[in-house]
C-alpha cells in the first residue's frame, strides 16, 4: 500500500469524489507564531489571522458557539424550503435501498460485504458463499454488527475495514472510529466463533495501520506516546507485536523521522505463503523509501533498501515479478510506465539487475489500476478519461497483454481480486448506465453479470458528452456534460460544474443515483472536468499543477467554465461549482478569484488557509503537494492564492455554502470556519453547515449523508434554477 492510498483512502474521494483534543485538534498547531509570512493581509480588529485562532479549538466553547449559531441560521432556510423534504426522502430512499450493489472482497470461495440500510445504520459485516451471491436471492450470514455493537458499548462507532489474515481468514483485526474520524481503535476478531478475541491484539485510539505477519505476530505503527508520531500526525516507528507481549514492549524495527509523513509496516506474502516485512519510509507524500527486513532463525536483520526511484510504488508479485509503479524516469523507463523485476534476485543480492516493461502509456493514456489473480494481472486503462480492461500475463520472460470484452464508453474499474484465486470481480458504468458487477475468470476468460444497479433516474431523455476547453497556456482540458437531450443553448441552464484537481486522483465518468434524482431529473446540467493536478493523463498531468505551478489547474477549471458561458450552455446567473477536500481548496480559489463566473459555491471539507494548513492536523503530509508556508518563494506563492487571506470587503462574492465536520481529523474544520468568519467580519453572504459527527466525509451515517445531500441541492436550486 501506497502513503498516497492510505491518506486519500475513501472519505477523501467519495465526498465529492482522521482525535481531536478538547484545546486543539493538533497538538503540533502553533497558536502563536504568526508573524511573519503567516500574517493575513487583513490587519483590522475582528479582521486578523490573530483574532480567528480560537476557531482551532475544535470543541472549544466560542467556537462551537460560532458554528451553532452558523449552523441554525443556514438549516434554518434550506429545511424550510419545500423541496427539502422531498430531497432528503428521496436520497435516503437510494442510500438505504436493498437494491444496492451488494460489493464484496473474495476470501477463500467466499465473499464479505459491509451493508447499510435503514435497519443497519452503522452496518453489517456479513458474508455467503459464491454461489449464493451469484443467484437472486442472496443468503447472508451476519458476522458482525456495528449497530448492535456500538449499542452494547455505547459509542458512536464508525466501521473503518478489516484485515484478515491468509489463507483461512480467521483471524481479523477490526478498525472502528469514533463519529468517523481517520483515527481509529484496532480489535481482534475471530470470524470462526464470531467474537472477539479475549486478550487479543488491541490498541488505543490512533492514526496508523497494523497487518498480519503470522498468527501470533502483528506489524503495527501506531501512536506510542512523545517522539513516535510524525509532525503530520502519523507513525514514525515501525514495530513486531509479539500475541500476550504488551504493546508497550512491541520491538522497534525501524524509526523514521519527525519531518517525515510516515513509517508504515507491511507484510508482503510470497507464492509459497511465507510473509517478508516490508517498510515504507514516505518522506514526503509523494517521495517513499522501501526497506525489506530479512529474518534469520527467528532475528530481524538490518533493513536493506530496494534500489528504486524514490517516486514510484512497489505493488504486487505475480510469477516471481515485483511490479513497480514509475512517476518519474528511471533507467530506460518513463514516468507513468509499469515495470516488473525478480524479488528473488534483489533478496539474493540487494540490486535490480533486470526490469522488464509490463505498460506503457501514450500521451493519451494512464493506467486507472490493477489487480492481481492467480493466473493473471487484470488492468484498467484510461484513453482521454474513458476505460477499458486488459489481463496481462508474464511467460518467463516478457509480458503479455489483451482486451477483455466489458462496456465501452465509460468507466472499468477493477473490483476486488484475490491472487489465491482466479475469480475477480470487474464494474462498469457511464454517467446514464447504472454500475453492473461482473465476475471474471481470470483462467478460462469467462464473464458473468453479478449484479446491476437499478435505473433511480429516467436517463433515456438525456446524454453524456466529452468536450474540450483550451486553458490560459494552450493545454486542452476535457470535460463531460451531462444534460436534457432537447437542452436549449440560451443561457438559462442550472448547471453543476465539478472538479478536484490534486493527489493525482482521476474523476472518471460514473453513475451516481442521487445526482441523477436531485439534480438532472429537475432540470440540471452537470459538468465534470479533468484539470491538471489529477491523474486522468497519468503523473505528467499531475505534476504540471505542483506548488507554485499550482494556478495552472486554477486555469484549466476557469477555461472550462468560461467555454460553458461561451456556449451558452449556461450564464455566470445560473452556473454553481463544487468540490470537497483538495477541491475545496479549488472551490476556494475560483470564488475569490473569479467571483464573477459563478452564482453558487458549494466548498467542502476544505483547505482555505494555506498559510497554516502545514500546522493543522494532517496537514503537514501536503506540503509536497502545495509547497511550504514558510520557504520563501513559496510560502509567497501561496500567500497569493490562498482563499483565507484574499476574501475582500469590496468584492461581490457569490453566496459561498460551507460544508465540515467536526469530527474531520484530516483537513481541520477551522479551514471552513476561519473562512466564514472573515466573510462574516466582511460583511458577505455565506451559508456553513458542520455535522458534528462524520469525519472526512461529513457524514458518519447514511441518514445524515441523506440530510447534507438534500441541503446542498436544495442551496443549488435556490441558487441557479431561482435565479430568474
Amino acid at each position: 500500500m501506497t502513503i498516497k492510498t492510505l491518506l486519500l483512502s475513501g472519505a477523501a474521494l467519495s465526498l465529492f469524489t482522521a482525535t481531536a483534543s478538547p484545546i486543539l485538534a493538533n497538538d503540533n498547531a502553533d497558536t502563536t507564531n504568526i508573524a511573519g509570512p503567516e500574517m493575513s493581509i487583513n490587519e483590522t480588529t475582528g479582521q486578523s489571522d490573530a483574532d480567528h485562532l480560537y476557531l482551532e479549538d475544535v470543541l472549544g466553547e466560542k467556537a462551537l458557539t460560532e458554528v451553532k449559531g452558523w449552523n441554525e441560521r443556514s438549516l434554518q432556510r434550506l429545511t424550510s424550503d419545500p423541496r427539502f423534504a422531498q430531497m432528503e426522502a428521496d436520497a435516503l430512499e437510494i442510500l438505504n435501498s436493498k437494491d444496492k450493489i451488494p460489493y464484496v472482497s473474495y476470501r477463500g470461495g467466499e465473499v464479505h460485504n459491509f451493508w447499510q440500510d435503514a435497519d443497519h445504520v452503522r452496518g453489517l459485516w456479513r458474508k455467503s458463499t459464491l454461489g449464493s451471491y451469484l443467484s437472486d436471492n442472496t443468503q447472508w450470514q451476519t458476522v458482525l454488527d456495528f449497530d448492535a455493537l456500538a449499542e452494547a458499548e455505547d459509542k458512536n462507532w464508525v466501521y473503518k475495514g478489516n484485515d484478515c489474515l491468509a489463507p483461512d481468514y480467521e483471524h481479523c483485526i477490526v478498525n472502528l472510529s469514533d463519529g468517523g474520524k481517520d483515527a481509529v481503535v484496532r480489535r481482534e476478531f475471530n470470524t470462526v466463533s464470531n467474537s472477539w478475541v479475549e486478550d487479543g491484539f488491541a490498541t488505543p485510539e490512533s492514526k496508523g495501520g497494523s497487518t498480519w505477519l503470522d498468527a501470533d505476530t502483528q506489524l503495527v505503527g501506531i501512536d506510542f506516546g512523545e517522539g513516535t508520531m510524525t509532525e503530520s500526525g502519523y507513525p514514525m516507528t515501525a514495530r513486531l507485536w509479539k500475541r500476550g507481549q504488551p504493546l508497550s514492549e512491541a520491538t522497534e524495527i525501524m524509526r523514521g523521522k519527525p519531518e517525515d509523513v510516515a513509517l508504515w509496516a507491511g507484510a508482503h506474502e510470497r507464492a509459497d505463503g511465507s510473509r517478508e516485512i516490508v517498510l515504507v519510509r514516505s518522506t514526503t507524500f509523494y517521495d517513499s523509501e522501501y526497506y525489506w527486513v530479512p529474518r534469520k532463525n527467528g532475528k530481524l536483520q538490518a533493513p536493506v533498501k530496494f534500489p528504486i526511484p524514490v517516486k514510484s510504488s512497489l505493488g504486487a508479485e505475480f510469477k516471481g515479478q515485483m511490479l513497480l509503479t514509475l512517476n518519474e524516469d528511471w533507467r530506460d523507463y518513463k514516468s507513468g510506465d509499469l515495470v516488473s523485476f525478480a524479488l528473488d534476485d534483489f533478496m539474493a543480492s540487494g540490486e535490480i539487475a533486470n526490469v522488464n516493461l509490463v505498460f506503457r502509456p501514450d500521451e493519451r493514456s494512464s493506467m486507472n489500476g490493477y489487480g492481481q489473480t492467480k493466473s493473471k494481472i487484470l488492468m484498467s486503462i484510461s484513453r482521454d478519461v474513458k476505460s477499458s480492461a486488459f489481463a496481462f500475463d508474464w511467460d518467463g520472460s516478457n509480458w503479455t497483454s489483451q482486451p477483455l470484452d466489458f462496456p465501452e464508453g465509460g468507466t472499468v474499474s477493477i473490483g476486488a481480486t484475490n491472487d489465491k484465486e482466479d475469480i475477480a470481480f470487474i464494474s462498469s458504468e457511464t454517467f446514464l448506465t447504472p454500475d453492473t458487477l461482473w465476475t471474471y475468470n481470470s483462467a478460462t476468460g469467462e464473464k458473468t453479470k453479478a449484479k446491476s444497479l437499478p435505473d433511480w433516474f429516467d436517463a433515456s431523455s438525456m446524454v453524456a458528452e466529452q468536450f474540450f476547453a483550451t486553458s490560459k497556456d494552450g493545454t486542452q482540458v476535457p470535460y463531460f456534460v451531462v444534460h436534457a437531450k432537447d437542452i436549449k443553448l440560451d443561457g438559462t441552464n442550472p448547471t453543476l460544474l465539478y472538479g478536484y484537481g490534486g493527489f493525482e486522483v482521476s474523476l472518471n465518468p460514473s453513475y451516481s443515483a442521487t445526482r441523477g434524482k436531485l439534480w438532472l431529473e429537475q432540470g440540471g446540467v452537470y459538468v465534470l472536468a479533468n484539470i491538471r493536478g489529477g491523474g486522468e493523463y497519468g503523473p505528467k498531468w499531475h505534476q504540471a499543477g505542483l506548488k507554485t505551478n499550482r494556478q495552472r489547474i486554477y486555469d484549466d477549471f476557469i477555461s472550462v467554465a468560461e467555454k460553458l458561458i461561451a456556449d451558452k450552455v449556461t450564464s455566470p446567473k445560473h452556473l454553481g461549482i463544487e468540490g470537497g477536500s483538495n477541491g475545496g481548496l479549488l472551490m476556494g480559489v475560483m470564488f475569490t478569484q473569479r467571483p464573477d463566473l459563478f452564482n453558487a459555491v458549494i466548498c467542502a471539507v476544505p483547505l482555505l488557509d494555506m498559510l497554516r494548513y502545514d500546522k493543522l492536523l494532517a496537514g503537514a503530509s501536503w506540503v509536497g503537494e502545495y509547497g511550504s508556508p514558510t520557504d520563501p518563494v513559496e510560502g509567497a506563492f501561496l500567500k497569493s492564492i490562498s482563499p483565507y487571506h484574499n476574501i475582500r470587503a469590496d468584492a461581490d462574492y457569490p453566496e459561498v455554502f460551507f460544508v465540515t465536520s467536526t469530527k474531520d481529523d484530516r483537513v481541520h474544520p477551522a479551514h471552513a470556519r476561519k473562512a466564514a468568519k472573515r466573510m462574516e467580519d466582511q460583511g458577505h453572504d455565506f451559508l456553513y453547515y458542520e455535522n458534528i459527527d462524520g469525519g472526512h466525509s461529513a457524514a458518519a451515517n447514511l441518514k445524515e449523508t441523506a440530510k447534507r445531500l438534500a441541503l446542498q441541492h436544495v442551496y443549488l436550486m435556490q441558487k441557479l434554477k431561482d435565479a430568474d
